[in-house]
């Protein structure tokens, strides 16, 4: 009988220390850890453990008593499952809402805008200043033949595969992991529609990208896009060399802004005044419509065109027209500085 009672008596105790251990619990998911309207920014590096996790967390007063917490995980079966990141926490938050978070990986990203036009370098620049990697490994990346191996990439630069557009990346994510979107952000935007249209024209997918990136680097209007497009189109057909500055600038290291006649004589794969026919590769990172314009051109029969400093150009289908308009817009500007 005494047995029993017993027996009876420790399975009460279990029972209401359970319900105890269920009701601490209850409290501490409901209950904010700090005051209203405080914000922490807490950064979780790839591969921390979740110990260090609650540690951090309770240092920056994102929650108390980071041994509940571990427990709280450890009861929900989510110590491994919480993303890296930087965050971005309230101090009222409930320590199952940080859970939520770490879970969902609702972490804060940074906004990166790639304008159009843009080359590898200065992309990587820009990517190294929002402090999302190194310029250096950046463009190491660029041209790593088992990195674009792995992006099933043929040709053996990322120039003019990485998609002009507005990313929001995560801090710490890694140098390889962004470029893999990017290009991806391409794969997305050449579609089939644009690769038969390729077929058609007779173009290889890097012949498109290269003559886009060209008209992307000769005109900001894009009313003349097509017609820029019409012009190149035409000469390639003619056989008549390009002579585009922006590729001649490419193949200059270290331009220093000043495009001389020396330039313009010296020998460079992407030298479009001495070869026929395109560069190797892209010499930027074009947008969409550059690519259509490539794709698409007008039908004019333009083979010239001059910059009327404005932002526009005069087109012109005979080397006459064309002398008149450059003596009209870059001769007599010359004269009058």
């Amino acid at each position: 009988m005494n047995r029993t009672k017993t027996i009876l008596a420790v399975i009460l105790f279990l029972v209401l220390l359970g319900l105890g251990c269920a009701w601490g619990i209850w409290l501490y998911l409901d209950a904010p850890s700090g005051s209203p309207g405080g914000i922490r920014l807490v950064e979780i590096p790839t591969g921390t453990p979740f110990n260090q996790v609650a540690s951090m967390l309770e240092r920056e007063g994102v929650i108390s008593g980071s041994r509940k917490f571990r427990w709280l995980a450890w009861f929900k079966g989510i110590e491994k499952e919480i993303k890296a990141g930087d965050y971005t926490f309230r101090t009222a938050m409930r320590p199952s809402e940080v859970i939520e978070m770490l879970v969902e990986g609702r972490y804060t990203t940074i906004a990166v805008t790639i304008p159009e036009g843009f080359t590898v370098s200065q992309i990587a620049r820009v990517l190294q200043e929002k402090g999302l990697g190194a310029k250096e490994t950046f463009l190491g990346l660029s041209t790593d033949p088992l990195f674009l191996q792995s992006l099933e990439i043929e040709e053996n630069s990322l120039e003019g595969l990485l998609f002009p557009d507005t990313y929001q990346f995560r801090k710490g994510m890694g140098e390889d992991a962004i470029f893999r979107e990017m290009v991806s952000r391409f794969h997305d935007v050449y579609n089939d529609a644009y690769r038969n249209r390729a077929d058609e024209l007779g173009l290889s997918q890097n012949e498109v990208i290269t003559l886009a990136s060209i008209i992307e680097k000769e005109t900001s209007d894009s009313s003349e896009r097509y017609v820029i497009g019409a012009v190149f189109h035409n000469r390639l057909k003619k056989g008549i060399p390009l002579q585009s500055d922006p590729t001649v600038i490419y193949g200059i290291k270290d331009f220093n802004g000043n495009l001389t006649k020396e330039d313009l004589q010296t020998e460079s794969p992407y030298n479009t005044y001495l070869l026929k026919g395109l560069p190797p590769q892209p010499i930027a990172n074009p947008g969409e419509e550059s690519i259509k314009a490539a794709l698409y051109p007008s039908a004019d029969r333009y083979l010239y065109f001059v910059s009327k400093n404005n932002g526009t150009h005069h087109f012109s289908t005979t080397l006459e027209d064309h002398n008149r308009a450059v003596d009209t817009y870059q001769r007599k500007r010359r004269k009058g500085k």
